[in-house]
């Protein structure tokens, strides 16, 4: 059992930083790919990066690549998403997820409650 917590997230403005944190309880989190998705008012999840189980791999949605990195330490068992230049279509309720590598929500078991990241234009 792995349980997931978010923070980081708030108010920014178009072209600002954040980074969100996900901290897991228990002593296996490098046994789990981890992963962000998103969901923005009346869409569906979706993806936004995941990583690898040491950290080696790690795959983008094409809407953030270059913009977004995540990360993680193991030995804090947090995982990370750096978040640059931000725009008012990242606005969403962004989880964490922890399971098997991929792209796929139906890949992780576990998930974070979620944290708000507003962009105001």
């Amino acid at each position: 059992q792995v349980q997931l917590v978010e923070s980081g997230g708030g108010l920014v403005q178009a072209g600002d930083s954040l980074r969100l944190s996900c901290a897991a309880s228990g002593r296996t989190f490098s046994s789990y790919a981890m992963g962000w998705f998103r969901q923005a008012p009346g869409t569906e999840r979706e993806f936004v990066a995941a990583i690898g189980r040491s950290g080696g791999v790690t795959n983008y949605a094409d809407s953030v690549k270059g913009r977004f990195t995540i990360s993680r330490d193991n030995a804090k068992n947090t995982v990370y998403l750096q978040m640059n230049r931000l725009k008012p279509e990242d606005t969403a309720v962004y989880y964490c997820a922890a399971g098997r590598w991929g792209n796929k929500e139906s890949l992780y078991d576990y998930w974070g409650q979620g944290t708000q990241v507003t962009v105001s234009s």
